[in-house]
């Protein structure tokens, strides 16, 4: 064998190493895909809030992760959602109190998310801004008020109450505006296998007190996409993602690692 062969030789060599090697990034990545999916199928969602609706719970620019196994798994919880099958199988009982995720039933391909209020039975009413479930009240107390920026500047001040649940499930709602046009409902009779789903905001959210398509109307049990578990990540938007030396005074540091789990009162009312 000459030179001129163990140069040759050592050149296929190290091509077909460096193939070896690409095929061996591709294939983890395509592992690392895999995998996911799977989460995001099985496990957890990552979502992020774009609006006001659900205010004080949940701010624009939170970022959170959804249970998909908390309520099963229906086409909605595939990516693209896929129709492989009908229904929901590993099925569980919505509770209410949660706050859900779900596809909008107009075009069962928008995320909503809102309070689950009403479950299949229930009647539920609002009446001069307070919420009925049964024809039963259910309690609020009024706290501090909410303070966001205003329009015209400065910083407004906002209702804030305290809603427990008859079951001793609270949380915290907004009362924009006395009279609202949301504020005095029909009586609504949740159907089988539907939910009734309402903002926290309550006078600025598009909700089941609405029908399709302006609000959401009631909830097919199959829309659902998961609970909404733990707020991971907030940022006030005053620093895009290439920001990074903004990333410090933009973050809402206090708003890290926030369960979103409803609270229950020892004590209901």
């Amino acid at each position: 064998m000459t030179p001129s062969d163990d140069v040759q030789n050592n050149e296929k060599m190290s091509k077909q190493e460096q193939g070896d090697g690409w095929g061996e990034i591709l294939r983890t990545m395509i592992y690392a895909v895999i995998i996911a999916l799977g989460i995001r199928t099985v496990a957890f969602e990552p979502f992020n809030i774009p609006s006001k609706s659900m205010e004080p719970t949940l701010l624009v620019g939170d970022y959170l992760f959804v249970s998909k196994y908390a309520y099963g798994y229906s086409r909605y919880s595939i990516p693209f959602g896929l129709p492989l099958f009908k229904g929901r199988i590993f099925e569980s009982p919505v509770k209410r109190g949660d706050v859900a995720v779900f596809k909008w039933p107009y075009d069962n391909s928008t995320d909503y998310i809102k309070r689950i209020v009403g479950i299949p039975g229930d009647h539920i009413q609002v009446r001069n801004g307070i919420l009925y479930i049964n024809d039963q009240e259910v309690k609020r107390k009024r706290i501090d008020d909410f303070i966001e920026p205003a329009p015209e500047g400065g910083l407004r001040h906002v209702a804030e109450y305290q809603e427990t649940m008859p079951n001793g499930v609270s949380y915290d709602v907004l009362d924009r505006e006395p009279n609202n046009e949301l504020d005095n409902t029909r009586v609504f009779t949740v159907p089988p296998h539907h939910y009734f789903a309402m903002g926290d905001n309550r006078d600025n959210s598009a909700d089941s007190r609405l029908e399709l398509p302006r609000g959401v109307g009631f909830v097919p049990a199959e829309n659902l996409v998961g609970r909404a578990e733990v707020l991971f990540f907030s940022t006030d938007g005053s620093a895009r993602w290439w920001q990074f030396w903004k990333w410090p005074t933009a973050t809402r540091w206090s708003r890290m690692f926030t369960s979103l789990r409803p609270h229950v009162s020892d004590k209901k009312p």
